[in-house]
């Protein structure tokens, strides 16, 4: 069974690193993760505590320190990181698709994803219109780098915010969420040794 990915992603824009070990939750999980911007590495921390990994990041940018550069950039590597741990564990029964409910306070989301070489992200929001910003960083953002997760695993991910007046408890419930889905995405379970996530299968393509 593979417990460790390293991803590195280079553009002329940025090289993002991103190493995942999916056996265990380091004790010190938050020192190893480190963007420009302290939000997002607190979002990357309820990714890893809910899921139960630990995820190191080291973000580099060419010239210009660009947000949407790193949340999206940051996001593929991260997903690639997690298509590849599912791939190569399909030996092993990974289960390839989980949900999961996030809640804090008055903030509750719901997430769901599935595994299928299908890249897809929707967000449906039943609390209205929000903030443009969050603790410093453009809201926006905060969904392109989930955008960029469905993008690099080639996953179709759901998210669902279904309560929230704080921004800040909003979109840790929502990355809570994401991070309880992983968690049960990732789970190998002897019963699924050498079963996909979708009953297509594996799917192939001959391109001539």
């Amino acid at each position: 069974m593979k417990t460790t990915v390293n991803v590195t992603r280079t553009t002329t824009e940025s090289n993002m690193k991103v190493a995942c070990d999916f056996s265990c939750l380091a004790s010190d999980y938050r020192k190893k993760i480190n963007t420009p911007y302290p939000f997002l590495n607190h979002m990357i921390e309820h990714i890893a505590y809910r899921a139960g990994i630990t995820v190191e990041t080291d973000v580099q940018l060419n010239t210009f320190v660009l947000s949407h550069v790193v949340f999206e950039d940051l996001g593929i590597a991260f997903g690639k990181a997690l298509k590849t741990y599912v791939a190569e564990n399909a030996a092993c029964g990974v289960t390839g698709f989980g949900d999961g409910v996030g809640i804090i306070d008055e903030a509750y989301a719901e997430a769901a994803i599935s595994f299928e070489d299908r890249a897809y992200f929707h967000f449906e929001n039943s609390v209205g219109t929000l903030s443009e910003t969050t603790e410093g960083v453009a809201t926006e953002d905060l969904f392109v780098f989930l955008e960029g997760v469905a993008q690099g695993a080639q996953a179709t991910l759901h998210i669902n915010l279904r309560k929230g007046t704080n921004m800040h408890h909003i979109f840790e419930a929502i990355y809570r969420a994401f991070g309880i889905c992983l968690k049960r995405a990732l789970f190998c379970d002897e019963t699924r040794i050498g079963l996909t996530s979708g009953v297509a299968g594996k799917i192939d393509f001959i391109v001539e």
